[in-house]
């Protein structure tokens, strides 16, 4: 392995570059709190390290060459890259997290996930997210491996804490030319034995879960919500879907909620849990606080099934 150093320094170019945006030795000098002998010296020492003229004279102004002007260009973000280096360290040195893992049940909203992400991005820039989509037990176990820093699950595992965050609705939805919308009356889980369930596979391999009805002779099951909501909209079955994710299709008359008599919708809770490592960090505790003033503030699908039947 060839590891050669580089001659010239960070700070000579910082140095150069002061010169030129200040216009001279001397304001250049009180710009860095340096004496001008030492900002002359800097820069005649990068000179004759790199054996090109990088500065003439201008007037009284000093300004860059057609080579010191290229030099300076490439110079310039590399040692920006290297101040924010330092920053970097400087804030781990502090005790902030270099990364951070997040695992999030795959019905929460993204509206409020993105909202909570987009308020840490601005107050801990330096921390690496990692996100993990789950789906129920895949939650749980994501808590107990201590694999990751926070979850947001549909339960609590035994022997933790969690705070509940929103209120997940799941809606019973099929397409408007499904025969079940045919029945021109209130249907029962009778009515529902006869045609094709798809519901969501749960993401854990340990103690995997059922959830909600699950009585259809003929039950499809995928990877994703989104999948699921594809094959309703294209008639081939019905479902219980999330009602945030489906609002616009609903609106656009891609889907159709079914008139059951009982139990068209399904409220699943979802929790903020830290996991075994116990969320103790800066970084980890400043995201859980996005995360929870997002959600407190999440009212957009507030309203039952009904609302979204009186259309």
């Amino acid at each position: 392995m060839n590891l050669k150093l580089p001659r010239t320094s960070a700070e000579q170019w910082r140095v150069l570059q002061a010169v030129v945006e200040s216009g001279g030795f001397a304001q250049a000098a009180e710009l860095l709190h340096k004496s001008q002998s030492a900002i002359s010296y800097t820069v005649a020492k990068l000179q004759e390290q790199i054996g090109v003229a990088l500065l003439e004279q201008d007037g009284r102004r000093m300004k860059l060459t057609e080579v010191g002007a290229t030099l300076l260009r490439h110079a310039v973000p590399v040692v920006d890259g290297l101040s924010r280096l330092e920053q970097h360290a400087a804030i781990l040195a502090q005790g902030w997290e270099a990364e951070l893992h997040l695992a999030v049940e795959a019905i929460f909203p993204n509206v409020v996930l993105f909202q909570a992400l987009a308020r840490f991005a601005e107050q801990c820039p330096n921390t690496l997210l990692q996100v993990h989509e789950v789906v129920m037990s895949g939650a749980d176990e994501a808590v107990e491996s201590g694999e990751v820093d926070l979850v947001i699950a549909s339960s609590i595992p035994k022997g933790y804490l969690g705070e509940q965050m929103l209120d997940a609705s799941l809606v019973a939805f099929a397409a408007p030319n499904h025969p079940l919308h045919n029945y021109d009356r209130l249907l029962t889980t009778d009515d529902l034995f006869e045609h094709t369930q798809v519901v969501v596979r749960d993401s854990g391999t340990q103690n995997p879960r059922d959830s909600g009805w699950l009585g259809a002779k003929q039950r499809w099951t995928v990877s994703y919500p989104q999948t699921s909501i594809d094959m309703v909209k294209s008639g081939l079955a019905f479902a219980w879907l999330p009602k945030h994710l489906v609002y616009e299709d609903y609106h656009q008359g891609r889907l159709k909620p079914l008139p059951l008599r009982h139990g068209r919708e399904r409220r699943i809770p979802l929790y903020l849990v830290a996991s075994a490592k116990q969320a103790t960090g800066p970084a980890a505790r400043l995201l859980a606080r996005c995360l929870l003033d997002a959600a407190s503030a999440w009212k957009d699908f507030e309203c039952p099934a009904e609302c979204m039947e009186s259309k």
